[in-house]
């Protein structure tokens, strides 16, 4: 994509989202029914019975995708406007791939509880909240008090939505190299909100041992340039406390899974791995090693965050499917248990049979995505009884 075909297209549409009215307002008696005095009876009735908002109004279709533009993309802390195009491209994609109306919503602020404040006062008029591009660590504390004080769910998708796309993108990695669950030496480089994430859900999901690494090397604990998330995770990680450089923890490991910065992994790092490793190099737009270097050096399936390349580990896969699937039964919130069931769904739709080294994803576009990650959300839901209908 050329960069001036894309700014050529941004100044066309002057935004990729827009307010259409479902209510046809054509004359006085369609103006009274929609507008005062007519719309008095529901409000009425809202007031009586708050769940008769999701009735009453569009609330239960309707999703705040809310940024403060700390950690937009791979652009980093830009500040709130700038990060309103991609805000808009993903309500866009909301709409396209779920059916889901969806709203952008920058904040001017990088003070955690300012902004947690913001969105729990603007909650109630939507169904479900998606957290996009704030830094780490703050977007912990931010989802973790918004899950405390709203009753509708919390879903960051850079933490979650990259989560399961990677757990489901793996599950099928391992089948199709014919490893075993739970016997894996998985490597995580990167240790912000979608390395924390990604490595809670395959452990979770019992792929194996863990090891995170960060800027400093691998993540041990007690380790003096550990943040508070950082120090949680080494309690759950890396079992043998082992110290040293990425290069270290790659020796032997079956699984390379970078969300960090390009370049920095090498094909001697990826010979040193187990045989038939996989490599999900995810850093945009250059991933930590490209694809054709580390099918080189012996990798057998191999997944970045590109759309040139196969196996793209991109987010659109994931996030449609988990609100339609939660919105579907008015879910008060979402667990660690529907993550999941999203990411065993998304691997369920490619058939063992049809599983190839370049094939452990579906397309983007594949349409049975959304629809079969809303299915096994929805149904975890009414499982734990977090349901409403």
């Amino acid at each position: 994509m050329e960069k001036s075909k894309a700014i050529q297209k941004h100044l066309e549409w002057k935004g990729k989202i827009e307010v259409i009215a479902r209510a046809k307002i054509e004359n006085k008696e369609d103006l009274a029914t929609a507008y005062t005095p007519g719309v008095a009876e529901p409000c009425l009735e809202i007031a009586k019975d708050e769940s008769l908002a999701y009735e009453y109004t569009r609330k239960g279709n309707l999703v705040a995708v809310i940024t403060d533009g700390t950690a937009v993309l791979g652009l980093g802390d830009i500040g709130p406007a700038a990060g309103m195009p991609v805000m808009e491209g993903k309500c866009a994609l909301f709409k396209r791939f779920a059916g889901i109306d969806a709203f952008p919503i920058c904040v001017d602020s990088k003070d955690p509880q300012v902004i947690a404040d913001t969105i729990a006062n603007i909650s109630k008029s939507f169904g479900g909240i998606n957290l996009e591009d704030i830094s780490a660590p703050r977007c912990f504390e931010i989802e973790e008090e918004l899950k405390k004080r709203c009753d509708i769910p919390i879903f960051h998708d850079d933490q979650h939505g990259t989560a399961i796309i990677v757990a489901a993108g793996l599950l099928n990695a391992v089948r199709f190299t014919g490893r075993k669950m739970g016997e894996q030496k998985i490597v995580i480089c990167g240790a912000g909100a979608a390395g924390v994430a990604i490595a809670k859900l395959v452990l979770q999901m019992g792929f194996g041992e863990v090891i995170m690494c960060g800027s400093h090397g691998i993540i041990y604990e007690g380790c003096p340039t550990n943040n508070p998330v950082q120090e949680e995770m080494s309690r759950i990680t890396n079992r043998d406390k082992m110290q040293g450089t990425l290069a270290d923890a790659l020796v032997g490991a079956d699984v390379f899974i970078g969300v960090s910065k390009p370049d920095i992994v090498t094909e001697e790092m990826v010979r040193s791995m187990a045989k038939d490793a996989i490599v999900f190099a995810m850093a945009n737009p250059v991933p930590e090693i490209m694809p054709d270097k580390a099918k080189a050096a012996g990798a057998a399936v191999v997944g970045t965050g590109r759309s040139d390349f196969p196996n793209q580990v991109n987010n659109v896969l994931a996030f449609p499917g988990v609100f339609k699937g939660l919105l579907s039964v008015r879910a008060s919130s979402v667990t660690d248990s529907m993550k999941e069931a999203a990411a065993i769904a998304l691997a369920d739709i490619i058939p063992v049979s049809e599983l190839k080294a370049d094939y452990v994803l579906p397309d983007a576009f594949d349409p049975r995505a959304a629809e079969a990650i809303a299915a096994a959300v929805a149904a975890e839901a009414v499982k734990l009884g977090l349901n409403r209908i």
